[in-house]
């Protein structure tokens, strides 16, 4: 326990810690800056912020500022501005980083590393189960790659092929593996034909990665029932990509509260032995719309609270299987009646904590 507590500390110590930057080494991470953003998702972007730094740089600009931490303040408020790019962010570091590209494919022996991580995390399958009135329920914590977690998908979705309505839960997913996107969409949609579910724009490599549904997949797929996605404010990038996707597609009904509105992929860029930066390399375009959620946040279809959007979304599927019963079963029924009165009670405490703290 006292080692885990010094290391905090020493985290906590290293965070507040700086350096004396001089007219070389501010000089040094600008020019980084420049040519990194060559690589910007943007080209007329880029070559607005590539000109403005140059010319404080010609005027003397930056020059007052010592500190690295005020450097990397300073620099992310004027790229953002430029910009309008709230994912581009200059990181201090005051111990020095790797010297490694962001190009650097990993090796043999880290990707064994990483499935073994993600594996002690069932590959960010959190939780799969039945919940009453026969309504299917999946929790991700993130999207990791096909190649880790296919075979625990395949099961997962082998666990709900006979519950009457799925409830996917994204509230607590930062993202991950747009692949593993890919291969969730097509469990929820027709073998064919193949559904254009995104594109993804490099423009310093002229190229495009489009994404389509697979027409395989390890288990059996979930289609003709309803499909409600729990959403929140923590749901960002990947996850935001798959909500959005289906939202277009109108497969699924959003519930709960706009995500964080990070679209763009990117990578860290090493700027100099205490700097690094966040770039945006690539645009997501979606097919149906030509565009995409970064900034904007991808907007639920019923606003609720994220505390309330299971309870929600559990009540809105058995109100829509008991709509459709011809005669409703005793569990649908009891199911029905018992969610009922939770999200009322839910409602009321919810109501009662937020009078408590005006």
């Amino acid at each position: 326990m006292v080692e885990s507590d010094r290391s905090v500390n020493g985290d906590v110590e290293a965070s507040f810690q700086d350096i004396d930057l001089n007219q070389e080494e501010r000089s040094d991470v600008l020019g980084a800056i420049v040519n990194a953003l060559d690589r910007y998702a943007f080209p007329d972007a880029a070559a607005k912020v590539q000109a403005d730094i140059r010319q404080r740089l010609d005027q003397g600009g930056y020059g007052d500022i010592i500190s690295g931490h005020q450097f990397a303040e300073t620099l992310t408020t004027q790229l953002q501005t430029l910009t309008g790019d709230r994912s581009l962010r200059v990181h201090f570091s005051p111990v020095p980083l790797p010297n490694l590209s962001a190009e650097t494919p990993p090796t043999a022996e880290e990707l064994a590393y990483q499935q073994q991580q993600s594996q002690r995390r069932n590959f960010d399958i959190n939780r799969v189960e039945r919940l009453a009135g026969n309504v299917g329920f999946l929790q991700l914590y993130g999207f990791e790659p096909p190649e880790f977690a296919g075979e625990t998908l395949a099961a997962a979705m082998t666990c709900l092929a006979y519950t009457e309505g799925l409830i996917i839960d994204l509230r607590y997913n930062r993202g991950g593996s747009p692949a593993m996107v890919a291969l969730l969409c097509s469990y929820l949609l027709p073998a064919y034909p193949a559904v254009h579910l995104s594109d993804v724009s490099w423009p310093a490599d002229q190229r495009i990665q489009q994404s389509w549904t697979s027409a395989y997949v390890g288990g059996p797929r979930y289609l003709d029932r309803s499909i409600y996605l729990l959403i929140g404010a923590e749901t960002a990038t990947a996850a935001e990509e798959f909500a959005y996707t289906l939202k277009q597609l109108k497969r699924a009904t959003l519930i709960g509260e706009t995500t964080a509105g990070k679209a763009n992929p990117g990578s860290g860029q090493r700027l100099h032995d205490h700097f690094w930066m966040f770039l945006p390399t690539g645009q997501v375009l979606n097919p149906e719309t030509g565009e995409n959620w970064e900034g904007s946040g991808v907007l639920p279809d019923f606003k609720v609270p994220e505390e309330l959007a299971l309870k929600t979304a559990h009540y809105m599927g058995l109100t829509e299987l008991s709509r459709k019963a011809a005669a409703p079963g005793q569990e649908l029924t009891a199911a029905l009646e018992t969610v009922k009165k939770q999200l009322d009670q839910m409602q009321q405490d919810l109501i009662s904590q937020l009078g408590g703290l005006r």
